[in-house]
């Protein structure tokens, strides 16, 4: 499955967690070393959907 990130929709920190089964707080933290990309927008991550599904698809 390719999703074009430009389309792809930003989920909150909160919405990534729950996908991915993990705390909010170790999302920030992979936002923060760059284990995930995300954007801040002001003082708010928020992250790509697309991105998410990466990770779930590669089982990391």
């Amino acid at each position: 499955m390719v999703v074009d990130q430009e389309t792809s929709r930003l989920i909150t920190v909160n919405e990534a967690a729950e996908r991915l089964s993990l705390k909010p707080d170790t999302v920030r933290k992979w936002l923060r070393t760059g284990q995930l990309e995300g954007v801040k927008l002001k003082r708010v991550w928020r992250v790509r959907d697309s991105d998410i599904e990466k990770i779930i698809q590669d089982g990391r």
